[in-house]
């Protein structure tokens, strides 16, 4: 019985499909082991060598794998269940089969073992990325690339063999001294395995295509080399793709781009620090309108990342102070009401004054004005059910005003009335 490759697709007529796993165990007490009888066969529906999924499974279950290619047996200590392993390839399958931007299984592995890194190109929308090699199984697709597995040689020699034969039986049946020149020089080139894939296309756009391809990789090799480096070198390479992207007016719809790019660099958490630098100025409440999305792919759920949007706005405070002091609590109830910030965030900011990022003096003076909001985000929490909170702003006195008033209307009870800032 087959099963979609994809198991989250339901649909019955999704075209990527493979043998349902069948697993036997054999022997006894300290001996006993699972044999994957067909494993070969779900493999093959993968296009990966099965030694790939049978290593994943001993590294998922923490057992010895063995594999014996000549007589197709691949081998798992311990007694293990179909429906386990099934389950199991599901994981391999999202890691190493599926392509990470159209979920198809038409993808290639890609291994580079003087740099050490793992590529994968999709031969159904092109897409084209590195694979995290912090999975055990990493190091051994490492050791033991596609190419050079047992199996995938053992299938391109039957190929080449078939194609010589078939070539053999299409040439001319006189003249066999004439014909053994002919067929010998050919010999001597079909005896290089990759000369088969360049054999395929010879026009200016296949090769147009593998350059592509060569640019393409060596641009992810340089990518992911960039995680070596130190914190603050990874930062401002995020601080310049911002900034780039800001230069060139596609800031506005590159909020997916650049959470990209800052996970990449694996400094997604310090995002809303930077963003606070290049997007914000003394405009800031017009601008966290414009730039939510950008700030709520980081801060969403993150309190980390809230705490540094915090710090980013302590900084903005400090390059626009005369114009941004005064509205401090204006400014961190926009963010609030944003849902960039979170209500326990903002408390446990308020209770410490930092000079990690502004001076003493400025810092304690930030507090200070936002005072206020601190206290009504308390008091909201305390308020009955039959009365209802309003912030008023009044543009004289520069500062908030918290007020307590009767609700007009019943269902109207849980409201915040921020019109008036």
């Amino acid at each position: 019985m087959s099963v979609n490759v994809n198991r989250s697709v339901s649909d019955q007529f999704y075209r990527y499909k493979m043998p349902r796993l069948i697993a036997k165990v054999e022997g006894k007490g300290n001996g006993i082991k699972t044999v994957i009888v067909n494993m070969v066969d779900v493999a093959k529906a993968l296009n990966r060598p099965p030694t790939y999924p049978t290593k994943f499974f001993g590294c998922e279950l923490g057992a010895q794998t063995q594999f014996d290619a000549k007589n197709d047996r691949y081998i798992v200590n311990g007694s293990h269940e179909a429906n386990k392993l099934q389950d199991m390839l599901d994981g391999f399958i999202r890691k190493f089969v599926l392509c990470s931007e159209c979920d198809n299984p038409e993808t290639d592995l890609h291994v580079n073992a003087k740099k050490q890194t793992i590529g994968s190109s999709c031969k159904a929308c092109g897409n084209r990325g590195m694979l995290d090699t912090r999975h055990k199984l990493c190091t051994f697709i490492l050791k033991n690339p596609p190419e050079s597995d047992s199996s995938c040689v053992k299938e391109k020699k039957e190929k080449e063999k078939k194609n010589r034969k078939k070539d053999k039986e299409n040439g001319s049946g006189s003249g066999e001294a004439g014909n053994h020149n002919d067929i010998d020089a050919p010999d001597v080139v079909d005896g290089e395995e990759d000369d088969d894939d360049w054999a395929e296309e010879t026009t200016e756009e296949a090769q147009r295509r593998r350059m592509e391809e060569i640019s393409d990789h060596a641009k992810n090799l340089t990518l992911s080399e960039d995680l070596e480096k130190t914190l603050e070198e990874r930062v401002n390479i995020f601080y310049n793709f911002v900034k780039q992207k800001k230069e060139s007016g596609a800031i506005d719809s590159a909020d997916k781009e650049i959470l990209a790019e800052a996970e990449r660099l694996d400094v997604r958490a310090m995002g809303p620090l930077i963003l606070s630098e290049l997007l914000f100025d003394e405009n800031i409440r017009d601008q966290i309108k414009k730039f939510k999305r950008h700030f709520l792919r980081f801060c969403h759920n993150d309190k980390k990342a809230q705490k540094y949007l915090l710090g980013g706005f302590e900084c903005l405070v400090k390059l626009h102070q005369s114009q941004l002091l005064p509205r401090v609590p204006i400014i961190l109830k926009a963010l609030y009401d944003a849902d960039l910030l979170e209500e326990d965030v903002i408390l446990m900011w308020a209770e410490k004054v930092s000079k990690k990022y502004v001076s003493k003096e400025l810092a304690k003076e930030i507090h200070a004005k936002a005072a206020p909001f601190v206290k009504w985000l308390k008091e909201a929490e305390e308020e009955e059910d039959d009365e209802n909170v309003e912030v008023v702003y009044s543009s004289s006195a520069r500062e908030l005003k918290v007020e307590t008033v009767k609700p007009e209307k019943a269902e109207e009870d849980d409201d915040l009335d921020i019109d008036a800032i």
